[in-house]
């Protein structure tokens, strides 16, 4: 190949190139390029309410039982951990000296009793001043009360349960000798059948709930509102609590009310002090609309972003009525069919175009960050459509030369790779 041959075939291929490079934003454009959105179209639906908060189990009674005497423990009396009924006895004390003491006053008393009967007819005929007469009585009265209390010592020598429920473990053991001054603390009784659960909400979302029930939106049973337990791991409790209200005031620290909510709890499956999550289902919202959290842009005003029909988009203002799981109840601003993004408005905001592409709501998009058939990837996804160096001579290849040095003349003895042998075989 002569070297005039050669540079010849170099500025065919130049302009070539030129020109392909010339047509491709035409191409680019007439392909396209629009950013691509995640969208759902909406249709509303009745939604139930349902507040979830967190509360504390506690035993519905609980019965501290201490020592009202002074003794020595002799014997208890109970299985620890076992169920106790009201009067049982738990825990015996030496009795011996509140024994001798009942005793005691008791000959008091027999005497008392037998001096004003015998006093009584000679008051009746005057023959003993009224004063001895009542000093008589006072006596008797004395007595009395001091085998009262003799009985009532001797008795709490004997220790039983105030209430029925679970009792725990004996705080004292026998030979320990306990005292009423110190209170010793003997056993605990929990009365678990049914529990309370405790727990707080706000004072507006209270009020809310009571104007509610006052308008029966919120169902009642038999008057009572019911609630529903679930355990740590999302499990619910089988049997449904009610739902009570103690606490008449707001705490002006916090502005939470406290409220409480009976459990039943027949087979003892819950224990005081669980932590539980309590569903009160408030009341249902007909025609609202459900939609994922990202899509809702919070502010003084709640808003969306719409797509219109010519591709367009817009922000919508809505109003939110609450949140169930991971999406916001909507109850006004969006119509059956409204097209909300969801996902890609970065993408949007990144490129500024005025219109978008749309694509259902969770499926597969092109990755994200550059618009179809423009850069990047999108770019390579060109390339690969169109078979290589497609309408070029095999020459083009030659154009990566073109920035190399002059060769020399016994180097342009042998045709550039990539470039065909000339038919006359000409030497320089």
């Amino acid at each position: 190949m002569t070297r005039t041959t050669f540079f010849r075939n170099m500025v065919l291929t130049l302009a070539m190139v030129a020109a392909m490079t010339a047509c491709k934003p035409k191409q680019q454009q007439q392909q396209g390029g629009l950013p691509v959105v995640s969208v759902v179209a909406v249709q509303p639906e009745t939604v139930k309410l349902d507040t979830v908060l967190t509360g504390r189990l506690e035993a519905s009674r609980t019965a501290e039982v201490r020592a009202r005497v002074q003794g020595v423990v002799l014997k208890r009396l109970f299985e620890e951990g076992s169920m106790v009924k009201k009067g049982q006895a738990l825990f015996t004390i030496d009795d011996a000296p509140y024994r001798a003491a009942k005793a005691s006053a008791q000959a008091v008393f027999d005497k008392a009793r037998a001096d004003m009967n015998r006093m009584q007819p000679l008051m009746e005929a005057g023959a003993i001043s009224r004063q001895e007469w009542d000093a008589i009585v006072q006596g008797y009265q004395v007595a009395k009360s001091n085998l009262e209390t003799a009985n009532i010592n001797f008795n709490y020598a004997h220790v039983t349960a105030p209430i029925s429920g679970r009792i725990g473990r004996a705080n004292v053991s026998e030979g320990e000798l306990v005292s009423p001054n110190a209170a010793t603390l003997m056993a605990t009784i929990h009365q678990d059948d049914p529990l309370y659960v405790n727990f707080t909400q706000s004072a507006d979302e209270v009020m809310k709930m009571r104007r509610d029930i006052a308008a029966g939106n919120i169902q009642s049973i038999d008057g009572e509102i019911p609630v529903s337990v679930f355990f740590n791991d999302g499990s619910e409790y089988d049997l449904k609590g009610t739902l009570l209200f103690t606490d008449p005031t707001v705490n002006a620290t916090t502005g939470q009310v406290s409220l409480r909510a009976s459990i039943p709890n027949p087979n003892k499956i819950l224990f005081p002090g669980l932590f539980v999550s309590v569903h009160i289902a408030n009341t249902e919202i007909p025609n609202a609309i459900l939609l994922p959290q990202q899509a809702v842009t919070r502010g003084q005003t709640d808003t969306v972003m719409i797509v219109k029909a010519d591709g367009t988009y817009e922000p919508r203002p809505v109003v939110l009525a609450g949140q169930q799981n991971q999406n916001w109840i909507i109850t006004n601003g969006l119509n059956a069919g409204d097209q909300v993004i969801i996902d890609g408005m970065a993408v949007v905001q990144m490129t500024g175009s005025p219109k978008v592409q749309t694509k259902p709501w969770g499926v597969d998009m092109p990755p994200q960050g550059m618009p179809q058939g423009q850069g990047g990837q999108a770019g390579q996804g060109e390339q690969q459509g169109q078979p290589e160096n497609k309408g070029q001579p095999e020459s083009a290849n030659s154009a990566e030369q073109a920035g190399q040095p002059e060769q020399s003349e016994n180097q342009s003895e042998q045709p550039p790779k990539g470039q065909p042998e000339t038919s006359s075989g000409e030497q320089p």
